[in-house]
């Protein structure tokens, strides 16, 4: 019964941080598009409130993650395959952080095209990552 539960959160937490790294790049697109002004600043107050949410999010979804692995025997290529999405998608996060900051400074230097692209890498993914978990094709 731990397990179901440990694996419910598990997949709660993640698709929490998900929404974040969908939504954050979309954020990053406006800030791209917006001069300097009240609509920037409210982007990157959105932008700051959205990361600092996510941010422990995804540490409890690695919390839980680590702890169905380690303490139920889950194993399998597919799992080492699934732990390197994850490994990028960390870094990707932690990117987020730092194309953030790069906005508060001013010195963003992607465009709101660059953006879209960028966007998109975390639902590849997540695609990925899914299918990996369900079909365990190797």
């Amino acid at each position: 019964m731990a397990y179901l539960y440990l694996k419910a959160f598990h997949i709660i937490f993640v698709t929490s941080w998900f929404a974040g790294l969908f939504y954050l790049p979309r954020i990053f697109v406006n800030l791209a598009m917006a001069a300097p002004g009240a609509e920037y600043d409210r982007l990157l107050l959105m932008a700051r409130k959205l990361y600092r949410f996510m941010t422990p999010l995804a540490v409890l979804a690695l919390l839980l993650g680590m702890a169905l692995w380690q303490g139920f025997g889950i194993g399998g290529g597919w799992l080492h395959a699934k732990l390197t999405l994850v490994a990028l998608l960390i870094a990707y996060h932690l990117y987020c952080g730092k194309l953030y900051r790069d906005f508060v400074a001013g010195a963003n230097r992607h465009s709101h095209v660059w953006y879209r692209y960028f966007n998109e890498i975390p639902v590849l993914a997540l695609c990925a990552v899914v299918i990996l978990v369900v079909v365990k094709p190797f």
